[in-house]
């Protein structure tokens, strides 16, 4: 019951870091371009991560997401201990990224962190489910292979989608009187944001939501625990959680600690995103914003978790790329881009080496 109860505490922490970790991606461009001053913005974005809760449970009726990360794993692989070791290799790349202020994918580093913890238990790749898969109940689900390709994907989609919004912009703007225009598009850069913010919630309250679930679902596994909450038995999905009175805190709890971890803020991330990788102003951060959020609402209904940051980062280099390509620095996006790549494999390496630790220590 101790590990199960220090996997939730530490998820739960993961959850908050991911909160200000991520808060640039939807603030970014408001802090920039001085639509709000960085405590109004932060405050503005973690109003929104708890209203996609709402959303999430009321409006959509499913946790999709945290579905397709709780089943990365082949269920009868999924351990406390595998959990574990993820999250603490989970934890410590998301903090060594801030440290040094590079945007990389909390998603990924959580994923990477379970599969690399998975294999290092059994010694065997096929305890990942690599492709996609048809589970007993007959639904498709999401493999590693195309959870990977949205490395790529959310923000080549972010930033053509701002591309072409941008255009769309431009041309229906073209008469405007350029004074009035900028004050319109301020306050508009509100209404993006909170769409963003709202895409922000939904996508990663879910990813923490799919490892608690997996615990819970591994902890039925010991007769204790069993014992205690004998309702728990037999559940085999996010859904099965999330329509028990017993365990509705979860949902709850994950998009609530998201948003007190926005509320603290990730100051380096927001001068990256709001100003290294291209200047903005407040029309582009409307269009970069709605398209990131559009890309969310979109991975949101395939139901395949994918980075905020890429797809932030990529709407905002596709309004850059409109005005010229040079107004885009292209070296900072390379090292982005690295930071992306390896994301997976250093996390699986961490959680391998947490893995064997913990095993050693005889958790």
């Amino acid at each position: 019951m101790i590990l199960l109860i220090t996997v939730i505490v530490l998820a739960l922490i993961f959850d908050y870091i991911n909160g200000f970790h991520d808060a640039a991606n939807s603030i970014a461009t408001i802090v920039s371009t001085k639509v709000l001053t960085p405590l109004l913005a932060v405050l503005w974005a973690a109003f929104f991560n708890f209203v996609a809760f709402f959303i999430a449970k009321y409006v959509i009726g499913e946790f999709g997401i945290a579905n397709t990360v709780s089943k990365t794993v082949v269920e009868n692989f999924i351990t406390l201990p595998v959990i574990l070791s993820g999250l603490l290799a989970a934890i410590s790349w998301n903090l060594l990224t801030w440290w040094l202020g590079i945007p990389s994918s909390s998603s990924h580093t959580l994923i990477g962190g379970f599969m690399g913890a998975a294999i290092a238990s059994a010694w065997n790749i096929d305890v990942i489910h690599w492709v996609d898969w048809v589970s007993s109940s007959g639904k498709m689900n999401k493999g590693v292979v195309t959870i990977a390709m949205f490395i790529i994907l959310a923000p080549l989609i972010g930033m053509i989608v701002s591309i072409f919004f941008t255009t769309c912009v431009f041309w229906i703007c073209r008469k405007a009187n350029p004074h009035k225009a900028n004050k319109w598009f301020k306050k508009l850069q509100l209404v993006s944001s909170g769409l963003f913010s709202i895409g922000h919630g939904l996508n990663d309250s879910q990813k923490v939501m799919g490892i608690i679930g997996a615990a819970l679902i591994a902890a039925t596994n010991d007769p204790a625990i069993a014992n205690i909450m004998p309702n728990w038995m037999h559940m085999h999905s996010i859904k099965e959680m999330a329509d028990n009175n017993q365990l509705a805190w979860v949902p709850f709890a994950c998009f609530t600690v998201i948003a007190l971890g926005t509320m603290s803020g990730g100051w380096k991330i927001i001068k990256t995103m709001g100003s290294r990788i291209t200047k903005v102003n407040p029309l582009e951060g409307v269009v970069a914003e709605t398209s990131g959020a559009l890309t969310l609402y979109l991975t949101e209904i395939l139901k395949i978790p994918v980075s905020t940051t890429h797809t932030i980062t990529g709407a905002i280099m596709g309004v850059g790329a409109f005005k010229r390509l040079t107004a885009v620095r292209w070296g900072v996006t390379i090292n982005l881009l690295w930071a992306w790549i390896l994301t997976i494999p250093v996390s699986a390496l961490l959680a391998a080496m947490f893995y064997f630790i913990i095993r050693f220590i005889g958790i």
